[in-house]
This record gives C-alpha cells, sequence and structure tokens, in this order.
C-alpha cells in the first residue's frame, strides 16, 4: 500500500529533514510512526500525502505514483492532520457533505454517504451543530468521518490523539480496528503516545534524524527493555529537542505533543 525508497526532503538552506526513509506498509495493516519532537514524522506524512514534493526518492502510494501521478494518490487516500480542517462557524454535516461532493461524488450519493459515515461514528445527533460547538472528542471523530466519508483504501493520522481524554483515544482506537477488520483500511499514524502504538499497531517504525532507526512489531521494538517507553529512550537517547526540522536530540517527554515540523 505504500513503498518508499531513499525518499529526502531539504528545505530552503539546505536543512536536511527527511534524509532518505525506506518505508513499506502492506495492505490492511496499522503502522505507527513514532519520533522525538524533530524527527521528521509529520513532513515524511506531508510528503505521502502530496503536500511536500520529495527532494529525491520514489514512492507508490494506495498503487499511484508518488511523483507523477500526485492526483491519483489524493483521490485514494484520507488524511487526517494534527490540527484537523473543522470550520467553526458551519454544520458540520454540510461541511461533511461538501467534502464529499469535492471528491467527485454526485449530490445524491455523497447524501447517503454522509448519513452512513455519521451514523457509523455515533455523529448523527451532532450534525447540524457548528464546529465550534463540538468537545474535543467529538471534532477528533469529525476529523476522522471527513478523512473516510470518500472511501478511501488509505488513512493517514497525524497526531490523531492529542488532547483526549482516555475515553475519547479508546473509542478512536476501536473505531481503527473495526474500519480495518470489516473494510480492510490501511492505517498509517504518528503518536508520541506509546502505549497507544503498543495497543494499536501491528508494526512500528521509529524514525530520528529524518531517517528510519527501527522497525518491527512492537515486541520486537521492546526486545529485552520491558517497555515500548524503555526501549524507544534506549533507541533515540533522553537530551531534549526543541522540534525543529532536522534538529540534533531527542525528546525526553515521550508523551509530549509535536509542534512545527516533526
Amino acid at each position: 500500500m505504500i513503498m518508499t525508497s531513499g525518499l529526502r526532503k531539504t528545505f530552503e538552506g539546505g536543512v536536511e529533514a527527511v534524509r532518505g526513509v525506506d518505508l513499506t506498509v502492506r495492505a490492511g495493516e496499522i503502522v505507527a510512526l513514532l519520533g522525538p519532537n524533530g524527527a521528521s514524522k509529520t513532513t515524511t506524512m506531508r510528503m505521502l500525502t502530496t503536500l511536500l514534493r520529495p527532494t529525491a526518492g520514489t514512492a507508490t502510494v494506495a498503487g499511484r505514483d508518488l511523483l507523477t501521478d500526485p492526483r491519483g494518490v489524493r483521490g485514494r487516500i484520507g488524511y487526517v492532520s494534527q490540527g484537523g480542517g473543522i470550520a467553526p462557524a458551519e454544520p458540520v454535516g454540510e461541511q461533511l457533505e461538501l467534502h464529499a461532493l469535492l471528491y467527485g461524488m454526485r449530490p445524491a450519493a455523497a447524501r447517503r454517504r454522509v448519513a452512513e459515515t455519521l451514523e457509523r461514528f455515533g455523529l448523527t445527533h451532532l450534525a447540524g451543530r457548528p464546529g465550534a460547538a463540538l468537545s474535543g472528542g467529538q471534532r477528533r471523530r469529525f476529523d476522522l468521518a471527513f478523512g473516510l466519508v470518500h472511501g478511501p483504501s488509505l488513512l493517514f493520522l497525524d497526531e490523531p490523539t492529542t488532547g483526549l481524554d482516555p475515553q475519547s483515544r479508546a473509542d478512536l482506537a476501536d473505531h481503527l480496528r473495526r474500519l480495518r477488520a470489516e473494510e480492510g483500511l490501511t492505517v498509517l499514524l504518528t503518536t508520541h503516545y506509546l502505549d497507544e502504538a503498543d495497543a494499536l499497531a501491528d508494526r512500528l517504525v521509529v524514525v530520528d534524524h529524518g531517517a528510519v532507526i527501527a522497525e518491527g512489531t512492537p515486541a520486537e521494538i521492546r526486545g529485552g527493555a520491558g517497555t515500548l517507553d524503555e526501549a524507544f529512550l534506549a533507541l533515540t537517547g533522553r537530551s531534549l529537542r526543541d522540534g525543529g526540522p532536522g534538529t540534533a536530540g531527542v525528546a525526553g517527554t515521550v508523551g509530549a505533543g509535536e509542534r512545527g515540523t516533526a
């Protein structure tokens, strides 16, 4: 579903944010991309979702070439960013229908799909509310609905549970497991919550300094370290980082929210 080779991103001024990432995600997998602040997880995800053009390397995403057919990639994926994309003043149900129409659905099909998606995520009763009237957990469920309403085969989630309470985090994880089981959805997500990655992901990919430094099942990454937190710190160190692209150092607080280009 995703295959990259030597994927790189160099920003203006010569800052190497991503330094040759090789990544494979198979159909139906849930894969967590882990790394400290400044490890370039978000930059990698923005390249894979066509929001940033790679400086070098190749990638196939959802059966389409990332460089030569970015429009084909966009039509086959869903993407939920860290900040979400819900407008504060408009009814969220209308926003969701517009989103479906922008993906080329006919009006009647869009209405049906929106109704199905709202019911799936338990959001039907909230469809008439403006975005500003939703709680954090409700907004995140709507963000997921936006990412899935057009029926993608591959979903990208960038820090999907940051700021959510434990109940909302568990609810979101349950939705992802059900979608994978029922529809074969493939998911690539970033998170700083290592317990979440441990429980949800089939495989973990640890990036640091813009490159993959370890990958495997949660058990393989833990190895003899005891916990995933201990394994993560053993791989990346304990020094604090400022979170900038290409930063050399490591976030000592694993659960801290990511800022800027991560």
